[in-house]
């Protein structure tokens, strides 16, 4: 998958109190990666777990799942593919359909951390405390849930 690289400088600054000021550092961040790309880019994730959770992304940014704090009036906007002849709304009730698919086959127990990861963008480690869950089983449990997740979108 090609991504558009979307860079921003941050200059970071260290407690004060913790260790001796070293002045400022900046560094480079990649606004465009996903907690998937991430973990695909470093080998943690296979070329299928990454199209699945980018399916299932897709499909929860198009059914509009994301909170919000009041009512949006943009469209949901999709050029070609099978969907093409379809009104907005129903382009939006396929993705929830095919989201809500995806979520049922990942299975419970998967599915938290997978939408946390996959659709809220949240990082493994914090994913895993918000659960409550030791410290490295995230990605094992990740790894399942984008399994079931490819296979429920028939990605080989």
């Amino acid at each position: 998958m090609k991504q558009h690289l979307v860079e921003r400088e941050l200059t970071i600054e260290g407690p004060a109190r913790s260790r001796p000021r070293r002045g400022k550092r900046s560094v480079t961040v990649n606004l465009a990666e996903s907690a998937l790309a991430w973990l695909h880019a470093r080998g943690h994730l296979t070329d299928r777990h990454l199209v699945a959770g980018e399916l299932l992304r897709a499909d929860w940014e198009r059914a509009q799942l994301a909170p919000r704090v009041t009512m949006r009036w943009d469209p949901v906007r999709i050029s070609g593919g099978p969907e093409a002849e379809l009104t907005p709304a129903e382009r939006q009730l396929a993705a929830k359909t095919r989201f809500d698919g995806a979520i049922a086959a990942a299975g419970a127990g998967l599915s938290d951390i997978l939408w946390r990861v996959a659709c809220a963008g949240e990082a493994v480690p914090s994913a895993e405390k918000a659960l409550g869950w030791p410290v490295r089983s995230g990605k094992l449990v990740l790894g399942l849930a984008l399994d079931r997740v490819a296979d429920f979108y028939r990605v080989r």
